[in-house]
C-alpha cells in the first residue's frame, strides 16, 4: 500500500487485526449454536446474538475505515467477499435493530465469516508494508 502514510497503514493493519479477532470472537460465543433457533429460544441465546450482533457492527464499521483509507483500493482486490454487503449489515445492525433475522445471522457465522476470516489473514500477511518491513 504504497500510497498510504505510515500512520494511516497503521490504522488499517490494526483494522485488519480487529476485524481477525472479531471472528474469532464470534466463533467462540457461538460454538454451541447450532441452528438460528438456538438464538431465540433461550435467554442465553438471545444475549448470544445480541453480541454476535455488536461484533458485526465493528467489522462493518473498520471495513468501511479500511475502504476509507485506502481510497477503495486494497479490499477491491478481493472481489471473492462481498465487501458492501459487510457494510450494509452493519447498518441494518445499527439502524434496524429489532428486525434482525436469526437465520441471516446464523447464515453470516457459517458461510461467510469462514472466508472472511482466510481474506484478512491473507492481507495481513501479503499486503501491508511499511518502508520494506511488514508490520
Amino acid at each position: 500500500m504504497e500510497s498510504l502514510s505510515s500512520k494511516n497503514l497503521e490504522i488499517v493493519y490494526n483494522d485488519l487485526k480487529n476485524i481477525k479477532k472479531a471472528i474469532e470472537l464470534i466463533f467462540s460465543r457461538t460454538e454451541n449454536i447450532k441452528s438460528p433457533d438456538d438464538f431465540i429460544a433461550t435467554p442465553w441465546g438471545m444475549t448470544i446474538l445480541d453480541s454476535v450482533a455488536m461484533v458485526l457492527i465493528g467489522i462493518g464499521e473498520n471495513v468501511k475505515n479500511i475502504d476509507k483509507l485506502t481510497n477503495k483500493k486494497l479490499l477491491s482486490k478481493y472481489p471473492e467477499i462481498a465487501w458492501k454487503n459487510i457494510a450494509g449489515t452493519r447498518d441494518v445492525i445499527a439502524h434496524h435493530y429489532f428486525y434482525i433475522d436469526n437465520g441471516e445471522i446464523y447464515g453470516i457465522i457459517k458461510k461467510d465469516l469462514p472466508s472472511l476470516y482466510s481474506i484478512i489473514d491473507n492481507i495481513i500477511d501479503t499486503e501491508l508494508f511499511i518502508d520494506d518491513e511488514q508490520l
